[in-house]
């Protein structure tokens, strides 16, 4: 059966966490979504997803996607200072700047790397529960080293288009996973921002 770990350090943070869910539930929220290619090549390997999605969700309820594509570098590998952000996938074994970020209700995001799911520490990479501690209101990470194959880790155009439909977050993050075994989700499991 499908579960969504109550990922946090303290009991505060994760009534905090529960809180965050509850108000998502039927809100509606527009605000934005990053798709980030990064400058490190092994962990963006997702990018091929990328480029297209923001077309197709032009105009579709206040929802703004964004891709950046900084694999040649020289420019960011991550966002900071954004407001109302609903989702953020990017590669990076830790994401500078993330608590500069305000997080929408029902938000989502998570990096491709090893280790995020290894808590409470990340196995010297970025826990997945920084994303909480941020203001998402789920992840998802794996425990142990499962290469860079992409079935591993959420596939964005699923777990937006499923989420958008009115899916709860655990489902909607379950089914964006194809090979989920080795990973980990942590997060509010029935935020259901988009149901009618």
């Amino acid at each position: 059966r499908p579960s969504m770990m109550l990922g946090a350090t303290t009991l505060e943070a994760a009534k905090a966490l529960i809180d965050r869910g509850v108000r998502a539930d039927a809100s509606l929220p527009g605000g934005d979504g990053f798709l980030l290619r990064t400058s490190d090549v092994l962990r963006s390997v997702r990018y091929p997803y990328y480029p297209a999605l923001p077309t197709l969700w032009s105009g579709n309820g206040g929802l703004k996607l964004n891709y950046i594509d900084n694999s040649a570098g020289g420019a960011s590998d991550s966002i900071s200072g954004k407001s109302n952000v609903l989702f953020y996938f990017t590669g990076l074994a830790t994401v500078p700047g993330l608590a500069s970020n305000g997080f929408g209700p029902g938000a989502v995001g998570d990096s491709l790397t090893s280790w995020g799911g290894y808590l409470p520490s990340g196995n010297g990479q970025m826990p997945i529960t920084a994303w909480l501690d941020a203001g998402a209101t789920a992840s998802y990470g794996t425990v142990e080293e499962p290469c860079n194959h992409t079935q591993k880790f959420s596939r964005a155009s699923v777990l937006i288009d499923q989420y958008y439909r009115g899916a709860t977050l655990i489902e909607a993050y379950w089914k964006a996973v194809e090979w989920p075994g080795q990973g980990l989700f942590v997060g509010e499991p029935l935020a259901q921002p988009f149901r009618d």
